[in-house]
């Protein structure tokens, strides 16, 4: 019983502290324009192959290691083989944090590019989205338009789509040539 309370209490907790953040301008770098670094963050629960994210190193000629993604799934076997690094609704801890060592890691990072490839609005995915050292963050039409620069209208399900209007509009605004 304890434990209930606990966990409602934290996700009150990380409500707040999202709501707070989302008054203030997001994490961003003041680096030149054009990708050279990309972060993924993905709703594992609804898209199941993060691995086709790695295209964008073909796409964008970029360094192998270029592209890190980091995947959500509401719950997850910490024993289960994932090929992508995995986060959940229980690595939520107080004030917003996230205990998660895979998630800790991709924040200590910093994009060119962050895509925010989810559509529903959930407390640890947008968390992460808000704690993103990023310059230009793309994600969908379903999601808060706070959290992305570009809003993208294609199914979840369709990366081909995404990936191709993705690079339409990065051409458009000079980040890629």
């Amino acid at each position: 019983m304890f434990k209930g309370i606990k966990d409602k209490l934290k996700y009150n907790s990380g409500v707040k502290f999202l709501k707070q953040e989302l008054t203030k301008e997001l994490p961003t770098i003041n680096r030149s324009q054009g990708i050279s670094s990309v972060g993924c963050i993905v709703d594992l629960d609804h898209f199941e192959d993060a691995n086709v994210f790695f295209e964008f190193v073909e796409d964008y000629k970029l360094r192998p290691n270029a592209v890190k993604i980091i995947g959500y799934k509401s719950f997850y076997d910490k024993n289960s083989p994932y090929s992508t690094p995995v986060f959940s609704d229980k690595d939520l801890g107080w004030n917003g944090n996230i205990e998660n060592s895979y998630a800790l890691e991709f924040l200590s990072r910093e994009y060119d590019l962050l895509v925010n490839y989810y559509t529903e609005e959930n407390l640890l995915v947008q968390l992460m989205s808000i704690k993103t050292k990023a310059r230009f963050r793309a994600g969908f039409k379903d999601v808060d338009m706070v959290y992305n620069d570009l809003i993208l209208d294609a199914p979840l399900k369709d990366f081909k789509t995404f990936k191709t209007e993705l690079k339409k509009y990065l051409g458009v605004l000079n980040e890629i040539g």
